[in-house]
């Protein structure tokens, strides 16, 4: 017989093989390849472009990998202990200093886009110096400014060793609203270089003022991306009025993106219908020469906080001034158009667009809705927030004009909208839709009764007969209905279970003390490639009583096979820190009730804020919720928006597969003069050592 020889991928030419490892793009899948052999490992470590460095900080120095000489985009930022400067990591010597920077520019010689914290000036101007090449850096603080530094201090030598830099993302870098500008006018070439300038950060005390916003447009005339915090009250000082308003345009004239947002989100007050208490500080005839300036723009977001009466008109100058235009967000924009018979006007002329989000709209009703339906038909992504006129019947009618487009629907705080009622109104697009947001408010019986009914919104009630009589039908009918109607794709209510088939994340908010096992019936059971999901709990724990249930239902996520990935956001949630009244429930005791039944989940990665105490500052994992996370043996990184103590951070190293653990807190790691037992460097360092240790734990990869 001949001899036959396989053919295998080993057989490709080396060009092709590295055009296929080039398009890989998943981090694991990356490193599962590079240990198949020799010649892979040197492919896969020659195309790589992304990389991240983990662990501590302290072994940078002697651990720093060369094989990754072609990277371009490098992330330091998640290096721990937080807040240590990089000159100082390794040693206290200026030597030491000089010789990592000489290994950093040597292991990456093409980096041009970089991350890194920075909790000192120092550490900017070591980086700077290390990599002079930059064009893009985002820097990351989620500590307090340190009050001694000179303002502007922060960006003085990146602005002048990085002459290439035409990028800078201040988003996640907390830092005074003074620093800025001072530092662009001190290098106003390298202002004039920027490109992309992101100034949106929601940890500062208050937004840039007028001023400085329109200083650092005209010294950063060439900006096509510009995001900034700001204030719109004209009871403060430096509010953005006509003026500034019309300069911004006026001073980059190529803007592509521009997002301007009310970040003193604390301070709104709406009343019962919906409207602010203050109008915004800028007229409508300011509004439509702002919006003559942006003949460019393809994002906008106009997050004003405060009302703005008539928009329609200067809408309209939106939509026919702007043709590229895809992208738009307002908040608190009333009257943004008219829906007058079958004429179309206002936002509905904004034929264009792609994503809208329309938040704090007081007077929307569902005729304006279906209008917007109508001539905003490319429409792909859609968000309406507080909203409280719009039922579900106008939601639904707005669904089926794009049913052949929409694939994102996001809905909160809509006070006629709740669970049930959101997921029958895009009940049309459940086939196709991959991204759905909604309140777990879940409607009394009798709500109920009259959706079923098609009643809501049309002017006109039922009789109390009406209602029991319709009540006494559906109890005969549930009774009648067993385990079999979920085999023939019915529902427990007589209704058709629908496939969320392509459906990949979920956005929930639920009120403190409600359940998440109405989920199933509001119509969600069948989610097969439903992959994340985003839990926010809000509400006052110190007045609710006991919860009658053992838990909060989270294990009833069990439904979804592929859900590896959840954000539980409790941070709003509030309560006892430290004690409790008879009767009532400390903090502690309610982070059980949430976490309870995570064990059965099979999570790959979990992002936690843990309730909180606004009275004495405290947000902190609680030793039951480090047991119960500690069960969820999937786990493969962990991610705490607050603090803990030493020994609860010890039950993660159970965890077989965890590789990434942070802790994101604005005061982490805690002084070492602090009184607390919180963490501090030290045990930061004691527990990553036992995480990343072969001798203690078992890594499988």
């Amino acid at each position: 017989m001949p001899n036959l020889t396989r053919t295998t991928i080993h057989d490709l030419p080396d060009a092709i093989l590295t055009t296929i490892l080039t398009i890989i793009t998943d981090t694991r899948t990356r490193n599962s390849t590079s240990l198949v052999n020799h010649k892979w490992s040197n492919i896969e470590r020659h195309t790589r472009t992304h990389l991240t460095l983990r662990g501590n900080i302290r072994y940078l120095l002697y651990n720093l990998p060369k094989c990754f000489t072609n990277v371009t985009h490098l992330d330091l930022s998640v290096l721990s202990p937080w807040g240590v400067s990089l000159d100082t990591a390794a040693s206290s010597s200026l030597e030491a200093a000089v010789f990592l920077s000489h290994r950093l520019q040597s292991a990456f010689p093409n980096v041009v886009d970089l991350t890194v914290y920075s909790r000192l000036p120092s550490s900017i101007l070591f980086i700077s110096q290390a990599f002079p090449g930059l064009r893009r850096i985002k820097l990351v603080r989620w500590h307090q400014r340190p009050q001694s530094i000179v303002v502007g201090s922060d960006f003085m030598g990146l602005l002048r060793d990085c002459e290439g830099l035409d990028s800078i993302d201040l988003s996640c870098f907390y830092c005074w609203t003074e620093d800025v500008p001072p530092a662009l006018e001190a290098y106003p070439r390298a202002g004039f270089r920027l490109v992309k300038l992101n100034l949106l950060n929601f940890a500062l005390m208050e937004g840039f003022k007028a001023d400085q916003i329109l200083t650092i447009t005209r010294i950063c005339p060439n900006l096509r991306d510009f995001r900034v915090g700001c204030m719109f009250d004209s009871r403060y000082l430096g509010f953005l009025g006509d003026d500034a308003l019309v300069g911004i345009p006026g001073n980059c004239k190529h803007l592509r993106v521009l997002h301007l947002v009310d970040i003193s989100l604390a301070e709104r007050e709406f009343d019962d219908q919906g409207y602010c208490r203050e109008d915004a500080g800028f007229s409508i005839q300011g509004l439509v020469g702002f919006f003559s300036g942006l003949g460019e723009i393809e994002e906008l977001v106009l997050d004003v906080g405060k009302n703005v009466r008539g928009s329609w008109v200067a809408l309209e100058v939106l939509g026919s001034r702007c043709p590229n235009l895809r992208v738009l967000e307002l908040g608190c924009f009333h009257e943004i158009c008219k829906a007058i018979e079958s004429h179309l006007d206002g936002i509905a002329l904004c034929h264009r667009l792609e994503s809208l989000s329309i938040k704090n709209s007081a007077d929307m009703i569902d005729s304006q809705l279906i209008e917007i339906g109508r001539g905003c038909s490319m429409l792909r992504k859609f968000e309406v927030s507080d909203c409280r006129n719009i039922t579900m019947r106008g939601l639904r009618t707005f669904v089926c004009l794009l049913r052949k487009t929409l694939v994102e629907v996001m809905v909160s705080r809509c006070r006629q909208l709740d669970a049930s009622a959101s997921v029958q109104a895009v009940d049309p697009i459940s086939s196709r839709i991959r991204r759905l947001g909604i309140d777990c408010v879940w409607g009394d019986e009798e709500a109920e009764t009259r959706r079923e009914l098609g009643l809501f919104g049309n002017g006109f009630d039922l009789d109390d007969s009406e209602i029991e009589e319709n009540r006494v039908t559906k109890r005969s009918r549930l009774s009648s209905v067993g385990e079999s109607s979920y085999a023939n794709g019915s529902s427990n209510n007589g209704f058709t279970v629908r496939s969320w088939d392509r459906l990949e994340f979920l956005s929930l908010w639920i009120g403190v003390g409600q359940l998440l096992a109405p989920l199933e019936n509001a119509g969600l059971a069948d989610c097969p490639n439903l992959r994340e999901i985003h839990i926010k709990v809000e509400g006052d724990c110190r007045e609710r009583p006991k919860p009658s249930q053992t838990s909060f239902g989270i294990d009833t996520l069990i439904r979804y096979p592929k859900l590896s990935k959840m954000k539980l956001d409790c941070g709003e949630t509030i309560g006892y820190a430290l004690t409790a009244p008879s009767g009532l429930m400390d903090l502690s005791l309610w982070e059980r009730w949430f976490l309870n039944g995570i064990r059965n989940l099979t999570l790959n990665e979990l992002d936690y804020w843990p309730p909180q105490d606004r009275e004495v500052n405290q947000r902190s994992l609680s030793l039951p919720a480090a047991g119960l996370i500690s069960q969820c043996y999937s786990l493969r990184k962990l991610f705490i928006h607050g603090t803990t103590h030493e020994h609860f951070m010890m039950f993660f190293i159970g965890i077989p597969n965890l590789r990434d653990v942070q802790l994101r807190g604005d005061y982490y790691p805690a002084p070492e003069n602090d009184m607390s037992t919180e963490m501090r460097v030290d045990s930061c360092c004691r527990f990553e050592d036992k995480l990343n240790s072969c001798h203690i734990r078992q890594i499988p990869d």
